[in-house]
């Protein structure tokens, strides 16, 4: 749940004093993060095969508080050599259509327009998490490991307090335990979200990363490379069951930038792979002067 307003004013106010030692000014106009997509239908086309899907986000942040999104599909292909191949045989068409959960999914090979807007938020603040905060405050991070980590411990503890209030209204049985069995996960995502979400400083992003890979449950699997051919070291979340569905997750930071490549999703139901969740999502993010635009089609 997002914090209030009232709230998040409150936290803006408590710490008003020199800024920190740690805090680094703007390198540009923008904080950018562009978050490529890249997943397969789970729904078969044609004679019999699958296709990949690949779409991009982009988010534009402003130290004054401003931020905007675009968005484009990037168009969709056979998944596999052998999906190619029954592909070809069905005469290559360029456009797939079929009907789920009583919705029409419309595909084509050819990139969409993409379309561009702003982020619809209270002036002034960026969300961090769950909650709004201020440039000011994102300066304001700790940059210890164990001072980050309480800190991160502290608003996800907050928020499963008031999520398993909330899920009482519609599951009476429904108690604190059942988030908490997941709180090394979560915490390791929060730490994982600070090396690319927002513009927080570098000893900030350097914090996050220790807190992240020192996270109980998380395993380090060596360097690796991303779909774009960038080098990381590559890290294991805790894995999440629940009825039945297994989620496990890797993701690749470039430990020199400190930010994160890419994240991969493996998601399975009774075993059997959920093909439309799961997948790869590549990140490139950084400081720019580049001014919001419809995202490319590279």
């Amino acid at each position: 749940m997002r914090f209030t307003l009232a709230v998040a004013a409150g936290l803006l106010f408590a710490d008003v004093a020199a800024v920190p030692a740690s805090a680094d000014a703007p390198k540009a106009a923008y904080w950018r993060v562009e978050t490529t997509f890249t997943r397969t239908h789970d729904h078969a086309v044609g004679s019999g095969y699958y296709l990949t899907q690949r779409s991009v986000e982009t988010e534009w942040l402003s130290p004054e508080g401003r931020s905007w999104f675009g968005f484009r599909e990037l168009g969709a292909k056979p998944a596999t050599k052998k999906d190619e191949a029954a592909w070809r045989a069905d005469g290559s068409p360029t456009t797939w259509a079929y009907r789920t959960e009583g919705m029409k999914i419309r595909l084509s090979v050819k990139p969409g327009k993409g379309t561009i807007g702003v982020t619809k938020k209270p002036d002034g603040f960026l969300y961090l998490g769950e909650k709004y905060v201020t440039y000011q405050q994102l300066q304001s991070l700790p940059t210890d490991t164990e001072a980050l980590r309480k800190h991160l411990l502290a608003d996800i503890n907050a928020w499963i307090d008031e999520a398993a209030e909330e899920a009482k209204t519609t599951s009476p049985k429904s108690k604190k335990e059942d988030w908490l069995v997941d709180l090394d996960r979560y915490v390791a995502r929060g730490a994982s979200e600070l090396l690319y979400v927002n513009p927080v400083p570098d000893k900030v992003r350097a914090a996050a990363y220790q807190v992240l890979k020192t996270t109980k449950g998380v395993s380090d699997l060596g360097r690796s490379k991303d779909p774009l051919g960038r080098s990381g070291q590559k890290l294991a979340l805790p894995v999440s069951s629940s009825q039945g569905s297994v989620l496990k997750q890797q993701l690749l930071v470039d430990t020199t930038a400190m930010t994160l490549l890419a994240e991969y999703t493996d998601l399975k139901d009774g075993g059997k792979p959920m093909l439309g969740t799961s997948g790869v999502q590549t990140f490139k993010a950084g400081w720019t002067n580049d001014k919001p635009a419809v995202p490319g089609v590279s």
